[in-house]
């Protein structure tokens, strides 16, 4: 990857989160703290980063300042990084006791057009707003596609995400999620059926031209219908059509990154490490 591009993504992460948070220093580490209360986003923006010019200095001391602030919050104690721009980083949160999982990055080739992908009968593509009667499915339905991750069918349907949309209303993920749709910071768009079901689902928040394509997953019983190619597709297009140059996103699993590379990403050449977060897609 070159470097104008990693010091891209590099911007994208230390600046995205403040659309919605403030940023606390600790030292070489800086946390992002919600403005408004809500559910953390893949564990933020209440999540650390170390600061580009001081990556390399950070202490197991600066590790439990955050962490302290973090239970303070009743946050997850969360941390997110470029493995490249921190590479001593992993050792000193791993000898703390937290899990690191590792998240190969992949950008959409910026000369590459690419096209609506197909939908199974019925299906339709829809951008969604914060009053749109879907919201709150379409925001549960990432819990159940992350719950049984890969690409096989599952036994989660529409009973199960008919339940996790009630949780999202009464846990106050929905209430959340409005005002940051109304403001354009998220854009949401998923795949539906003919009677308004959720199938796939996915966002991206942009930043400077710069955006990640994230939370996309597909109801497990509606697998292996082409339905996270179509909704990463509509993702891009949407990006781009509003000036976004840099579409990248990050990937836990092969067979995932199989429909993205169809699409048209690459390897990025550089991995996001995550500790103690939710997988992305």
């Amino acid at each position: 990857m070159s470097d104008s591009l990693r010091a891209r993504i590099e911007q994208y992460y230390a600046t995205v989160p403040l659309l919605f948070a403030d940023a606390e220093e600790f030292g070489p580490l800086r946390l992002f703290v919600r403005k408004e209360p809500g559910t953390p986003y893949y564990g933020g923006p209440s999540h650390a980063q170390p600061t580009t010019e001081s990556a390399g200095n950070v202490t197991a001391a600066d590790i439990a300042r955050v962490r302290a602030r973090q239970c303070e919050l009743g946050v997850p104690e969360a941390f997110e990084w470029l493995a490249e721009a921190a590479p001593a980083l992993r050792a000193r949160i791993e000898a703390v006791g937290l899990p690191v999982a590792e998240r190969p990055l992949m950008v959409l080739d910026p000369h590459l057009s690419i096209p609506p992908q197909p939908l199974p009968d019925g299906v339709t593509i829809r951008v969604l707003t914060a009053d749109d009667p879907a919201l709150p499915a379409v925001l549960a339905l990432p819990r159940l596609a992350f719950a049984a991750e890969g690409t096989a069918v599952g036994s989660a349907g529409r009973a199960e995400l008919s339940a996790a949309a009630e949780e999202a209303t009464a846990d106050g993920t929905v209430e959340s999620a409005c005002p940051t749709i109304r403001a354009g910071h998220k854009t949401l768009i998923a795949a539906l059926a003919s009677d308004g079901t959720p199938l796939a689902v996915g966002h991206y928040h942009a930043a400077n031209g710069t955006t990640e394509i994230g939370g996309v997953g597909t109801l497990p019983t509606a697998r292996r219908q082409g339905l996270a190619a179509a909704v990463t597709a509509a993702l891009a297009i949407h990006a781009r059509d509003r000036g976004v140059h840099t579409v990248f996103l990050a990937y836990a699993e092969d067979s995932v990154a199989g429909i993205y590379r169809r699409l048209g990403f690459r390897a990025a050449d550089v991995t996001l490490l995550i500790a103690n977060q939710p997988a992305r897609s």
